[in-house]
């Protein structure tokens, strides 16, 4: 995938539509899902509208007791035991869904961290490239067997806009010469959507797609590292925390994307994709302003995107999947 491939399909839908919109008519009866961050913000309103169209879900949460909690209601929603900060931990709930799931039709990587202070995790990884990138990246390698079992799964990676910030930083991408929380999260988006690139590349003779994408702006609890005078002075919210920034989405508006990618019959037979507003975004000029929207090349370059992957197979022991 490059580029040129990044073309809009004159989607039905918008920036505006909710995740009810998306799945209007739509019936998953049948179907098996895997959301993570699947009990609160985006992750929640996904799982939500999957479960009220008929899915079976699997939510794997850090939080399980919480997640339990939240998700009582639902109908058809497991929640399994998992940090993706710890392989063992992500090893173990793929197992436990192998057990549970005879496949996987959809699988969803919601959850992140953003602009958090530094941390180290296993190795000395850097905590926000562990958890949004080596931990999908683990919990999706072991579980590609129940994907590749499915009839055309499609593969949902949350990316951002944030990935316009820096590309992947190969000389140093555990931070080692000085941290900067907003170029940790600008890599890891990055990644993320790397990870989608060369996941569909080997992915697509088996019948499994992946998209990677831009929910939009929302204020949830992914903003938790951050105060409440560093949102003020980004112009994202008042003194009192109440929303006022320009052209930020509801919770269900920014789940739209994700569900869009995972649904769509406009998408059948693409991959590899990045997706914004209920569309496959353009590709931005250099320079252009993260606002305005679009994918920079550094995250849809499949040779970087194969780089990667082999990086991730070595740091991370997962499972290898044949292309």
């Amino acid at each position: 995938m490059n580029r040129s491939e990044q073309l809009p399909l004159n989607s039905p839908f918008s920036a505006a539509s909710s995740a009810r919109d998306v799945l209007a008519g739509v019936d998953l009866s049948g179907l098996h899902a895997v959301v993570t961050g699947g009990y609160s913000g985006l992750g929640l309103e996904t799982v939500r509208a999957l479960a009220a169209a008929g899915a079976r879900v699997v939510v794997p949460a850090r939080r399980p007791e919480v997640a339990g909690g939240v998700l009582a209601e639902v109908a058809g929603c497991e929640v399994v035991p998992m940090d993706l900060a710890d392989l063992g931990s992500v090893r173990a709930a793929a197992a436990r869904i192998a057990e549970t799931l005879p496949r996987i039709d959809l699988l969803m990587a919601v959850a992140g961290v953003m602009a958090t202070p530094e941390r180290r995790v296993g190795p000395g990884w850097e905590y926000q490239l562990a958890v949004n990138h080596f931990g999908h990246f683990t919990l999706v390698c072991e579980l590609y067997p129940l994907l590749a079992a499915a009839a055309g799964a499609r593969v949902v990676v949350s990316s951002s806009a944030g990935h316009a910030l820096t590309g992947f930083r190969w000389h140093d991408p555990h931070f080692g010469t000085g941290y900067d929380k907003w170029l940790a999260y600008g890599q890891a988006k990055t990644a993320n959507s790397l990870f989608a690139v060369h996941l569909d590349a080997l992915g697509r003779g088996d019948g499994v797609r992946s998209f990677a994408l831009h929910p939009g702006k929302i204020i949830t609890g992914l903003q938790r590292e951050m105060t409440l005078r560093e949102q003020v002075d980004r112009g994202w919210v008042d003194e009192r925390g109440a929303v006022i920034g320009a052209g930020f989405k509801t919770a269900s508006q920014g789940a739209a994307t994700g569900l869009w990618a995972a649904t769509s019959p406009l998408l059948a037979g693409l991959g590899g994709l990045y997706l914004e507003d209920c569309e496959v975004a353009v590709a931005a000029a250099p320079g252009t302003p993260m606002d305005d929207g679009g994918v920079r090349a550094h995250a849809v370059d499949p040779l970087a995107a194969e780089r990667l992957w082999e990086l991730s197979l070595a740091a991370t022991g997962a499972r290898p999947i044949s292309g």
